[in-house]
């Protein structure tokens, strides 16, 4: 989870804006394929991550490589450095389904991701707990038949049920409400004892990792390490939800509310610590 989410974060930073899918896609496929080939990738990396990649490395174009019916977490986990960037709303929603498409290009995986930067981008720039839900869908209601074209393309072809853009792309924001809808009714009902999936789902699937592991965050927004460990006990995909909602409370509180001693024991943390310097340059050029 980590090494994708510092993929897509190095492709960001390594893009000179303004993002389009040329010059992002270029930088994506080089740190996607990177990710692939690097022997610490051994921790039973997702099979769609995987066989995506494997159809760009044959020389397919996403379009062409990326599994059309998978809504897999691996689309959202990831696209935490996305919600980050201070760019406009519209860029920021192209970006993130973008680098979902790349492997997860069910209508749900898009959406989903997109509704993950969001929320991180809410939190990182003042978004208050106590109304984020009702900015979450609201939202989530205002891009239900926005198809990014210019992202996207001809993508929404592939996908043969739904008879245009509008109708394949709104399929993916009426499960993530659904999903909305769920933590409503979680979060009106608080129970910290029992294991969140059985309110949200178990986090294999995007809408699912993503509904859960806000549920986790919302459970315990003042206290990162709660957070984390509530996910990472979780029945589910553990890691991956921990891995979504470790992203809230980070945007949220900031790095002073972590044990200091999470800095340096923390995985990549040169990586990690580059791109988060770097990810505040380009903001700082952004905002010039």
């Amino acid at each position: 989870d980590t090494q994708m989410a510092l993929a897509v974060g190095e492709a960001i930073v390594d893009t000179t804006p303004p993002y389009a899918p040329g010059n992002l896609g270029i930088e994506l496929r080089r740190t996607f394929i990177d990710w692939y080939d690097d022997p610490q990738n051994n921790r039973a990396p997702g099979v769609t991550c995987l066989t995506s990649i494997e159809g760009v490395i044959a020389g397919a174009a996403w379009r062409d490589a990326t599994n059309i019916s998978s809504k897999g977490c691996g689309a959202n986990m990831r696209v935490m450095p996305v919600g980050l960037l201070a760019e406009d709303a519209a860029t920021r929603a192209g970006v993130a389904q973008f680098q979902a498409a790349y492997t997860h290009a069910h209508p749900t995986g898009l959406a989903a991701a997109d509704l993950t930067a969001f929320v991180v981008h809410d939190l990182a720039t003042g978004g208050t707990v106590d109304m984020l839900l009702q900015r979450t869908r609201a939202y989530a209601e205002s891009q239900r038949r926005v198809y990014h074209t210019d992202w996207l393309g001809d993508l929404s072809t592939r996908a043969f049920i739904f008879a245009t853009p509008e109708d394949y792309i709104e399929h993916g924001w009426q499960e993530c409400i659904g999903i909305v809808d769920r933590l409503d009714t979680a979060v009106a009902n608080m129970d910290r004892q029992s294991d969140p999936c059985l309110a949200t789902g178990a986090g294999w699937i995007a809408e699912e990792a993503f509904g859960t592991a806000l549920l986790c965050f919302l459970m315990y927004p003042d206290d990162p390490a709660a957070v984390i460990q509530r996910a990472a006990v979780s029945s589910g995909d553990s890691d991956s939800i921990a891995c979504i909602a470790g992203a809230f409370a980070g945007a949220y509180r900031g790095i002073d509310a972590w044990d200091p001693t999470w800095r340096w024991r923390i995985e990549y943390k040169e990586r990690i610590q580059a791109l988060a310097d770097a990810i505040i340059s380009r903001n700082e050029t952004i905002s010039a």
